[in-house]
């Protein structure tokens, strides 16, 4: 039987244990090997893992490529599991087996990297939302040094809804970031659209929106006209 990768030179030949698709019983003690039991192949003939010396293995799935590195290194004995597929015509890997001391072992190990891990995306998390922050920062202030007379409660709640994470509006866009002129005027626009005038109403009764957009558009830029001053 070929597994699905050979070794390379110069090192040692892996032993390789079968998850079985059929039915089939060890040469050896005559015990019952039903489909997904591990066997391993000795000249040519099934042997059940005790037979074969690998039962006091555990077995490892694939998956977890640290845990298994580790697994392997620390266990003085493993073998790899191979199972047969049939749409692909070849033995693919699906784990690994390996003495329970070694997989505790690395399992501690990849834990304490995990806790690493963990803190490290806390920190860059936090990072990320003192960014933000700084950023709808800037943003309410770019809208106030545009619009005077904007409230600046109304100035932070435009930022804050223009620059929402993830939402693809106006303030995530690259002009936005720049804080150009154009940006910021959008950003106004749309909050004075659905705030002080009768725009939402509009659209809930039916309206187009751009017939909806065209009804108030002369309200909207009275708004906007008086907080420029």
């Amino acid at each position: 039987m070929k597994t699905c990768e050979s070794n390379k030179p110069g090192q040692p030949e892996e032993i390789v244990v079968f998850s079985i698709v059929r039915d089939s019983a060890c040469s050896e003690c005559g015990a019952e090997l039903w489909k997904g039991s591990f066997l391993k192949m000795e000249k040519n003939k099934p042997l059940c893992l005790e037979c074969a010396d690998l039962d006091h293995l555990v077995y490892l799935p694939r998956g977890d490529t640290a845990l298994t590195r580790r697994s392997r290194t620390y266990s003085s004995l493993s073998a790899v599991v191979v199972r047969f597929s049939r749409s692909r015509g070849r033995y693919e890997r699906q784990g690994l087996l390996v003495e329970a001391a070694a997989l505790e072992k690395a399992e501690r190990e990849c834990l304490g990297d995990e806790e690493h891990r963990r803190l490290a995306r806390e920190r860059a998390a936090v990072y990320r939302e003192e960014l933000d922050e700084h950023y709808l920062a800037q943003f309410a202030e770019q809208v106030v040094a545009q619009y005077p007379g904007c409230p600046r409660e109304e100035a932070e709640t435009i930022a804050a809804h223009a620059c929402r994470k993830y939402s693809g509006r106006i303030g995530r866009s690259a002009a936005a970031k720049k804080f150009e002129a154009k940006a910021i005027d959008l950003a106004v626009k749309a909050h004075v659209r659905h705030i002080h005038t009768r725009y939402d109403g509009l659209l809930s009764s039916g309206w187009e929106r751009n017939e909806a957009r065209m009804a108030v558009a002369d309200q909207t830029a009275q708004v906007m006209a008086l907080w420029r001053g």
